[in-house]
């Protein structure tokens, strides 16, 4: 796992603790605050998460043609 994954990861999981503790306000591993105003904006910034370390984590797509037929 490359070191933003790991980092994105890591967020994911502090603010699934703030989610489960309701807790609206959050500092990251960094010190920099942020002040959620709900649960649904928490659940949000997850689902973001979710989605970029998906994306992350897919790579490259690769291409591949099937090519066939009945014979002859």
């Amino acid at each position: 796992m490359d070191g933003r994954v790991y980092r994105l990861h890591q967020f994911r999981e502090e603010l699934q603790d703030a989610r489960f503790s309701s807790v609206r306000s959050f500092t990251d591993s960094n010190g920099e605050s942020v002040q959620y105003r709900s649960q649904a904006e928490i659940e949000r910034a997850i689902a973001a998460l979710d989605s970029e370390i998906a994306q992350l984590q897919r790579g490259r797509m690769a291409l591949i043609r099937l090519q066939t037929s009945k014979g002859l």
